[in-house]
């Protein structure tokens, strides 16, 4: 058989290796009643669940302060499913496993709750349920600890000599600040062990974040090239149309630089820049991502005036449509000096990356919804084509994370004709072209990685920490100076000028 034919056409689906079903257990969800589960955690499970992707035995056990009983909130669910799940299969599945849903009303730091979640986990074991457990924190931050302390009250959170699991899984963000994020993981870790422990970033569930590691380390033609030599600089963008919605309460307290840097923007950093593992086991992995952290320098004041912009959208139009500016939107303090947008400039102090900049930017209200990481490479030492009419555009290798995924190849042609002119070609990859598959919501690898102990995707407390750490000196210097010219930038626009200013200081430019 010729080599063009072996790569003429992907694989089937039935012929791609099929995964076994996660390891039996009760997923219990903390928080059940929030968006969060209506429109991730439930669609995942039930995409999941259709293509045999969880123990026939599977069951939820749900808990939250709304007044729900299990009946009506049942029904409620099965609304849901109507109404955010869109895949046939997947809403067959989902509507059959809303009756494998049990509901316990109350609050988080009653103690009597925690005495009938442990009776209601008891009986579902005489029903064949797993006596393994994966507690679901889909609550504030600020129940975190106290979840974690009356699960440990009723004896919720000890293992049984290996016997079953017990792991809690906990949504960003993981603390308010360095000393926060110290603290909570100091508490946990009097409850239970490391490994018992999953702190999500649903970013790394997506389908193209992970391909990363398989895009850098399994082709012969991209790794010669990643380094300082060949790289330019390196893009992460992370921008979104919507404004803060109903989370003003919460985003006056977090802010673009909490919400996104510590965990999605420098995980995205670490997975780019890391150095090859020896293995694929996730110690391993984790241990090569947490050294990229540990090599980026934490900024001195100075530098966070230089290397750091902070910018807060104004009235506007996404879509043609007016929208209202952040300081209007409800929960949103009138005179609010909250950042809705952030650009950094960071380094990387190790042989691969030295001074290459890595440019961090995310934003709300902006002119349009993507997540990207841009490599763009360096030209070449020639000067044939400097003319005019031989205009050379960068080699860019673009990753679309979402809504698109997929990656994009950007290099330079001859275009036909009697004249030397060269134009732009574009190499263009989407998953849901090459492999029939849509984008799902990134929770379905998380929870399936969670159910099976698999930590490949997850921070330990020291990457937390080290992801805090450089985040401070920002938070202080912000803290201590209140900006004086917001709102800075308006909704539908590409960002504050001062983000342009960032990057065009180098000679360089934002590409979307």
């Amino acid at each position: 058989m010729h080599l063009e034919e072996t790569l003429s056409e992907p694989e089937s689906k039935e012929s791609t290796p099929a995964r076994k079903p996660a390891q039996p257990c009760v997923l219990v969800i903390f928080g059940i009643a929030g968006d969060l589960t209506k429109r991730l955690l439930y669609p995942a499970l039930c995409n999941l669940g259709s293509k045999g992707l969880l123990d026939e035995n599977f069951c939820i056990v749900g808990v939250a302060m709304e007044k729900f009983t299990t009946k009506s909130f049942q029904a409620q669910l099965t609304k849901d499913v109507k109404q955010f799940i869109t895949d046939p299969a997947a809403k067959k599945f989902g509507l059959s496993l809303v009756r494998q849903v049990q509901y316990i009303s109350g609050s988080f730091s009653d103690h009597a709750v925690y005495v009938e979640l442990k009776n209601t986990l008891e009986k579902l074991t005489t029903k064949k349920a797993s006596k393994n457990y994966l507690f679901y924190f889909a609550s504030p931050p600020q129940f975190i600890g106290v979840i974690a302390s009356q699960l440990n009250r009723v004896k919720l959170l000890t293992e049984e000599n290996g016997q079953y699991f017990r792991r809690i899984v906990v949504e960003k963000p993981f603390g308010h600040d360095l000393a926060s994020a110290k603290a909570l993981n100091q508490e946990l870790l009097t409850l239970v062990d490391e490994q018992q422990i999953f702190r999500i970033d649903h970013f790394l569930g997506k389908e193209t974040v992970q391909n990363l590691l398989a895009f850098r380390f399994s082709n012969g033609i991209f790794e010669p090239i990643w380094n300082r030599r060949y790289i330019d600089h390196v893009q992460i963008t992370v921008a979104e149309t919507l404004g803060v919605e109903l989370r003003g309460a919460y985003y006056e307290q977090a802010g673009a630089l909490r919400d996104m840097v510590p965990n999605h923007l420098l995980q995205m950093l670490s997975l780019i820049a890391m150095e090859p593992p020896i293995s694929f086991s996730s110690d391993y992995i984790r241990d090569e991502k947490a050294k990229v952290l540990h090599g980026i320098p934490i900024l001195t004041p100075e530098q966070v005036l230089q290397q750091a912009v902070r910018g807060q959208y104004g009235p506007g139009k996404i879509d043609g449509v007016a929208v209202p500016g952040y300081r209007s939107e409800k929960n949103v303090a009138p005179q609010s000096s909250t950042e809705t947008f952030i650009a950094l400039k960071l380094f990387i102090d190790n042989w691969r990356w030295l001074h290459v900049p890595f440019y961090l930017r995310t934003g709300k209200r902006m002119k349009k919804r993507t997540s990207e990481i841009i490599i763009q490479f360096k030209s070449g030492p020639s000067s044939l084509f400097g003319g005019s009419e031989l205009k050379e555009i960068p080699n860019i290798l673009r990753i679309y994370i979402q809504p698109e995924e997929g990656i994009s190849l950007y290099f330079n042609a001859k275009i036909p004709g009697p004249t030397m002119q060269l134009g732009p070609v574009i190499m263009k990859f989407r998953y849901k072209d090459y492999f029939g598959i849509t984008p799902q919501t990134g929770y379905e690898t998380i929870l399936y990685d969670c159910m099976n102990g698999d930590h490949l995707l997850f921070n330990r407390a020291e990457m937390v920490e080290t992801g805090w750490a450089l985040v401070q000196p920002i938070l202080d210097v912000w803290g201590a100076l209140t900006p004086r010219d917001f709102p800075n930038y308006v909704a539908g626009s590409t960002g504050p000028k001062e983000a342009d200013d960032l990057i065009q200081q180098d000679g360089r430019k934002w590409l979307l």
